[in-house]
């Protein structure tokens, strides 16, 4: 039984951004790296699987430069079996990604399950969980609260806007978007940590899977910061006083209303 789980290096959220001089692209010297949040979700969930079903292997797959190296070593330390590394370069897009991903999942065996985090948090884009899904011609299931894994099917339950809860059963093989609080990630042990630095992370090139530069279909340029936002203003005098001299600026400055 083959579980796959989809990871992605990002920036750190403390990691100061900064635009590259050609205004094109981003500059990530000196940026720290770390494996996406949701993505931790995923990954003890498959690892949770794992656990009781004695048959399955976890294989942690990323797709990137060879610094994407660092988080899958962290999967493995969690306890993943296997890390293989899609060799991307910086600037592929989703389409791309999301196909490298799928080609190298079926070039390694029929998948039982694949998951994911349900998002990066460095682009937001959350389109490659239902990309992949769609080149492995799989049902996939978003923002996973809690899932049940039966024989043939799962039971996931996702949540929606407004604090609703949607039920969904789907086929196996088929793919989970993991959201915060679907479990509680766990902390790799100094051990682990060490046995994961000895593993052999297998290198997939785009010309393994059939991939091309071709395949990515956005480009981005003109990148600028947002402006500083202005310094606050205090307002003086008694409440009645404040209050109007509050709808003046509102009306008259901010013109919001």
């Amino acid at each position: 039984m083959k579980i796959f789980v989809c990871i992605k290096q990002v920036p750190d959220t403390e990691t100061r951004i900064k635009i590259a001089s050609d205004g094109n692209r981003l500059d990530l010297a000196g940026a720290k790296w770390i494996m996406c949040p949701y993505d931790e979700f995923a990954v003890e969930e498959a690892i949770r699987f794992k656990e009781k079903n004695s048959d399955a292997t976890v294989t942690v797959i990323s797709a990137g430069p060879e610094r994407v190296k660092e988080a899958l070593r962290t999967a493995l330390a969690m306890g993943c079996d296997n890390a293989l590394q899609v060799a991307l370069p910086e600037n592929a897009d989703s389409f791309m990604t999301a196909k490298a991903l799928a080609k190298s999942i079926a070039a390694e065996g029929e998948a039982h399950i694949v998951f994911t985090g349900k998002q990066a948090i460095d682009d937001d884009a959350a389109q490659v969980t239902q990309a992949m899904a769609e080149f492995l011609d799989m049902p996939a299931v978003s923002v996973v609260l809690r899932a049940e894994y039966g024989a043939n099917q799962i039971q996931a339950e996702r949540e929606i806007e407004g604090g609703s809860i949607e039920k969904y059963e789907a086929p196996m093989p088929c793919v989970i978007a993991a959201q915060k609080g679907m479990n509680e990630p766990r902390y790799a042990s100094l051990p682990n940590i060490m046995k994961a630095k000895k593993k052999v992370i297998k290198l997939v090139s785009l010309a393994d899977i059939g991939v091309t530069a071709d395949e990515i279909k956005i480009s981005y340029s003109g990148f600028t910061l947002p402006p500083e936002r202005a310094g606050c203003k205090m307002l003086e005098g008694d409440v009645p006083t404040q209050s109007k001299e509050l709808v003046r600026l509102l009306r008259e400055e901010a013109k919001v209303i």
